[in-house]
């Protein structure tokens, strides 16, 4: 057995993909994993049919599994932090013990939220809010200028929601309940509707789809649009979550919380897959094949959108169930087509399965859509768990979420700079 420890660094050696997992310690598919993450870069020799890796990249991870895995203080090691929310293993995951999949199959979205933030079900929960707080995050999106993302519009909207709640800092589980139930709706009505027929009450899938696309909805395409938001809802502690986590921790109130959740959502590695999944979809339609688009991904560098995810060594069980339901939709039929070619094509370098985000894209691009409508979706959806998680921990020790740093620098004391 190899010493991982002691392995020499050999500058400029490129290492097979079998003799990367064996110094990484993974199997063949977590590689491709980990560089559907960004976590490595892969290169395709010259007249080869396999991937190869830079040795010094590969021992540099080694090194980094094996400080996490150890879970040594201020050397990068995962957080850890105790929820009874979300759990995710063995390519499936459950919402409170209940299967995520099924719960989303059977339920609406404010159904689901509803479970995630009290564990209890609520048949034919929906979500209000009122008129003053709608009118008030509708004037403040308004005066955003055209330049302002989907994102921004939401941030927006959730701060001025909490500028009209007085009674913001109350931070008893009834008081967040009422605020989650109030700021959902209010964050979809701020978003200036596309078409001219438009509702603010009913199921919140019904209310989003008319700020998305001005195409008339039918029954098959609001059925993908509150499954994917259910889906969506939660997923473990992303970077976003964290965000909320630690904003709780500092007992910021909901709509703070949230709007910390939004501001992480922005980041490219985070919130932006779905749109990026858009635009090369766009791109694969209008080629008539994916081989070119891919190629010049591969050429440049960049990993392919909507392919791999970190958690799931199988396929993506969000985006198995969106495929399904889209299959029934006539209109996404080129679109479904363009996903599998991507997938298809992407196999010969890569074999990654495609995820939430690449079926996103194929219901944003379906539905005539714009790119950013996959972010939107995301957000929306995604505030149900931020609202469980923030109320989770509240009940926490205050200030739990303050990790010490490790200093690296200079040694003190040092003399004053000239």
């Amino acid at each position: 057995m190899r010493d991982h420890d002691t392995a020499p660094h050999h500058p400029g050696r490129r290492l097979t993909t079998k003799e990367t997992a064996e110094l990484l310690g993974v199997k063949p598919e977590t590689v491709y994993a980990y560089v559907s993450r960004g976590l490595l870069s892969s290169r395709r020799e010259s007249g080869g049919r396999t991937s190869t890796f830079e040795a010094g990249e590969v021992e540099a991870l080694a090194r980094r599994n094996r400080r996490e895995a150890a879970g040594s203080p201020g050397t990068g090691g995962e957080l850890s932090v105790r929820t009874r929310i979300t759990l995710i293993e063995q390519d499936r995951y459950y919402y409170r013990g209940v299967d995520a999949v099924e719960l989303a199959g059977r339920h609406s979205y404010e159904e689901v939220a509803e479970w995630l933030w009290t564990g209890r079900p609520a048949p034919g929960a929906t979500f209000t809010a009122p008129e003053a707080t709608v009118e008030l995050a509708r004037r403040a999106v308004e005066a955003l200028s055209g330049h302002a993302s989907a994102v921004d519009r939401l941030r927006v909207a959730a701060i001025a929601a909490a500028a009209e709640d007085p009674l913001r800092f109350d931070l008893s589980e009834e008081a967040v309940l009422h605020t989650a139930r109030t700021l959902i709706p209010t964050l979809v009505a701020a978003l200036p509707p596309v078409g001219y027929d438009h509702e603010d009450d009913g199921p919140l899938a019904h209310r989003l789809w008319a700020r998305l696309t001005g195409r008339p909805a039918d029954e098959a395409s609001l059925r993908v649009l509150d499954t994917a938001l259910s889906l969506l809802a939660d997923h473990d502690l992303a970077a976003s979550t964290l965000a909320v986590r630690v904003a709780a921790s500092a007992r910021a109130h909901a709509y703070a919380a949230v709007s910390a959740g939004l501001g992480v959502l922005e980041g490219p590695l985070h919130g932006a897959a779905g749109g990026l999944a858009h635009r090369m979809l766009l791109d694969v339609l209008d080629q008539g094949t994916a081989v070119p688009v891919i190629a010049e991904e591969l050429r440049a560098g960049r990993r392919v959108p909507g392919l791999g995810h970190r958690l799931y060594t199988g396929e993506d069980p969000r985006a198995r169930v969106l495929f399904e339901l889209l299959e029934r939709i006539p209109r996404a039929e080129s679109a479904l087509l363009a996903a599998r070619d991507i997938v298809a094509t992407t196999a010969r370098h890569t074999p990654l399965h495609a995820n939430v985000d690449l079926a996103l894209a194929v219901f944003t691009v379906s539905c005539g859509m714009p790119a950013t409508a996959a972010e939107t979706i995301f957000a929306v959806a995604r505030t149900a768990g931020w609202i469980a998680h923030a109320l989770e921990e509240y009940g926490e020790r205050p200030l739990r979420m303050r990790p010490s740093g490790h200093y690296v620098g200079p040694r003190p004391p040092r003399p004053l700079p000239e």
